[in-house]
This record gives C-alpha cells, structure tokens and sequence, in this order.
C-alpha cells in the first residue's frame, strides 16, 4: 500500500510546523497576559484580550512585520479559527452548568431578568439607530442605509456571554442571585441580537427582508422546548446508569459519559448552528440541562473544563484578536466620533439596564452591577463587527471604533464590579435587597 506522495506529506509538515508555532506563541502570550492583568486588578480575559490586540497587526505586525508574517501568517486562518471556536462551544456548556438558575424561581428575579433583558436591548438599539443616521458619509460605505443603521443597533445591542461567564467564574458570582441575573439578561439579550443580526445579514446580501428571520426564532423556542422537556430526561437518566450508585461505580464521569456528553454538546451545537444561531448556544443549552447535577459538574471542570480554560479558551481570545488592527483610525474628527460611539454604546447598555434593575426593585448599587455586567461585550462584539466588514456594511474605520468600544467595556467591567461588590460586603446583606 503506496503512502501519499512526499511533495504532500512535506507540505502537511510545514502546515504542521506552522500551527504548532503559532500555538505555542499564543498559549504563552495569553498565560502572561492574564497573569498581568490579574497583577493589575483585571480579569484573565481582559489580558488575553489585550494580548491578542497587541500580537496582530497594530503593535507586532507595525513593528517586526517580516516576523510576523512568519510567526502569524504562515498557516491558513482555518485550523486556529475551528480550534477556537471549539474551546468557546466548550465554555458555554461550561458556563451553563455554573449558574444555578434556582434563584430565577423568586418571582423578583424573574421581574428583574425580563427588565434587564428588554432595555438591554431596547435602549442600545435606539440609540445605535439615531447615531447610524448622523453617521458622516466619509465613515459610510456604499452599502444600504437601513443596513447600515440595523447593524449598527445591533452591535450596540450585544453582550459578550463568554466574556461576562468569565468575569462571573473569577469573581465568585455563579451562585449569586446578581450572577444568575446577569448571564439569563445576557443569554436573552444575545439571542435577540443574533436573530437581528440575521436579519441584517438577510437584508445586506438579498437587498430585501426575509422570512427566514421568523422560522428561525421560532426554531430556537423549538430547540429550547426540545432540550429541555426531551433531551434533558434522557440525559439525567443516562448520567443515572452511568455514573449513579446504580451503576456500582463511584465515578461521576466515567468515559462513557464524557465520550455522550462530548458528542451532545457538538450536536446541539450543530443543531444551533442549523438555525440561524451561533453554534455555543447549543453548547450553553446543554450545560444549562445539568446545571443540578453538582457531582458531575465538579468531575467535569477537574478533567475537562481546565484543559478547556488553560488551552482552547486562549486560543480563541487571543488568535481573534490578531485579526484586528486598531492603527486604522486617524484624524481628530474620526477620533471624536469614537469616542461618541463609545459613550452612546455605554449609556444604551449600561444605563438602559441601570434604570431597568431600579425600575424592577433593586437598589442602586445592585443595580450598578447588573448595568456595568450587562455592558460587557469582548470578542462576541469582535465576531458581530467583522461580520458586519466581511459583509462591507461597515467600512474600516467604523470597524476600528466599534473594536475600541469592545475592549472599552470590557476593560472598565472588572474594576467597577469589584468596587461596587466591596460596597456590598461592606453592608454585608446577602441575596437581592430590593428598594424601597
């Protein structure tokens, strides 16, 4: 049996050589990004983040660019950008076994949650709108106006999930009330913002609005009913003869059930996918089914959910933020119109939700959390806005400041949370304190 032929068993070992390199660069530069922004007060991600910005064309590539093509350029984009959003299919699944959604039983989190979700939403929207249409031509492209305006209410619209997920882990949130409160307002919001940002994709490809838009949030109530009334039965009951004394064995995740629950995560991935939205809801719906299940949560996390933090998550952070340059945007007039962006972004988010937790009940510094929480966008915002280039709705510049508004909110999200939970500790009352 002939092998293959040299000249492409050659060329996988050069692509080999290439991705491993690259690999090994990003992994390291991601652990002593976070190690530094910890040092600083800040989340992990936010130093993966910043790192990623710093490794791609604006800082690496402007300063050493022939080391740069070699180091980042060499390997086709592919193989990093499915091994990325692997590790973030694996995060959801994660983040939703964290949460212990029993809090949202109380009807006065089920009031703040449905509050919260809506002006997340409402407020950022309108005003992304009304900035879309004083936009100046000399930042526009050529592409439809109401395209235009959509998009750009939509990238003020969205919530970094996995981002916020993070910040929750590193601060201790997930069992909180406020935790719980902010990931389902987010989950919401985030769902919302996908299917308009369909919509927006629909109207800048075939020029018209789609029905598909419709089917497709009809589908995700579908996936969800599915998930939970079917798929969450069968699950327990295979953990149960698996992992449970039943089973004579005291192993919560033996390998038959890593090996199910592994393939169910990509399937309901794939199933998301199939719908209209970004597959790592499929991988936070699964989590969500096993959210009670503590043992098999705790096995995960030791074996998995570690390789998964330490491996495939800073691949995603950082290797995204190498394709994004921030050395686009020049001019007086551009930069103040940044900084407007990122003023309208956060009082949309920020303070849409602020007023919408006080109208529900909470107090303010509650209320203050669940806002800077909510304005937290990371790289879900990088995803939406290099969409919206690929697409050419959004020209280069307009691309650069919506990055900037990104890492904007997401950098100022850490410092304030943990100054405003200290204000909390201080009061030392547990659970949601509502106003009176």
């Amino acid at each position: 049996m002939s092998g293959a032929p040299p000249s492409s068993l050659h060329a996988t070992e050069q692509l080999l050589f290439a991705i491993l390199l690259q690999l090994a660069v990003i992994v390291l530069a991601a652990r002593a990004g976070g190690a530094l922004a910890r040092r600083c007060g800040q989340a992990v991600v936010v130093g993966e983040i910043v790192v990623g910005i710093l490794l791609g064309p604006s800082l690496f590539g402007a300063l050493a660019p022939g080391l740069f093509e070699r180091v980042v350029l060499s390997a086709p984009a592919q193989p990093m950008a499915i091994l990325s959003q692997i590790g973030l299919l694996f995060l959801m699944f994660q983040i939703g076994m964290e949460f212990d959604f029993g809090h949202l039983r109380e009807r006065t989190h089920r009031r703040v949650v449905a509050a919260v979700a809506t002006a997340g939403v409402v407020a950022p929207f309108v005003l992304g709108i009304a900035l879309a249409l004083a936009w100046p031509e000399n930042l526009r492209t050529a592409a439809d106006r109401t395209a235009f305006a959509l998009f750009m209410a939509t990238a003020f619209s969205i919530t970094a999930m996995p981002v916020l997920g993070r910040i929750l882990m590193e601060c201790d949130l997930t069992k909180r009330p406020l935790g719980v409160i902010a990931i389902s307002s987010a989950a919401v919001s985030d769902v919302v913002g996908w299917l308009l940002l369909a919509l927006v994709t629909s109207l800048a490809v075939a020029g018209a609005l789609s029905w598909a838009v419709a089917w497709r949030f009809l589908g995700v109530l579908a996936f969800a009913a599915l998930a939970w009334w079917v798929a969450r039965p069968l699950l327990l009951k295979l953990l149960r003869s698996t992992a449970g004394p039943e089973a004579g064995q005291g192993d919560p995740l033996p390998p038959t059930l890593m090996g199910a629950v592994i393939a169910l995560v990509c399937l309901a991935g794939m199933a998301t996918y199939q719908l209209g939205v970004f597959a790592i809801f499929g991988g936070f719906v699964m989590g969500v089914l096993l959210h009670r299940e503590r043992a098999f949560a705790t096995a995960w996390d030791e074996r998995v959910g570690r390789f998964v933090n330490f491996f495939f998550l800073p691949i995603y952070f950082t290797y995204t933020g190498l394709r994004t340059d921030i050395g686009g945007l020049s001019g007086a007039s551009a930069w103040g119109w940044c900084a407007l962006l990122i003023a309208l972004a956060t009082l949309g988010k920020f303070g849409g939700c602020w007023a919408a937790a006080r109208w529900a009940g909470l107090d303010g510094t509650r209320a203050r959390i669940v806002g800077i929480l909510m304005n937290t966008r990371g790289l879900m915002e990088l995803i939406v806005v290099n969409v919206g280039y690929d697409l050419g709705v959004i020209g280069r510049e307009t691309f650069t400041m919506l990055v900037l508004m990104a890492i904007v909110s997401t950098v100022v999200t850490t410092p304030l949370l943990r100054r405003w939970l200290a204000r909390l500790e201080e009061r030392a009352v547990p659970g949601v304190v509502v106003a009176r």
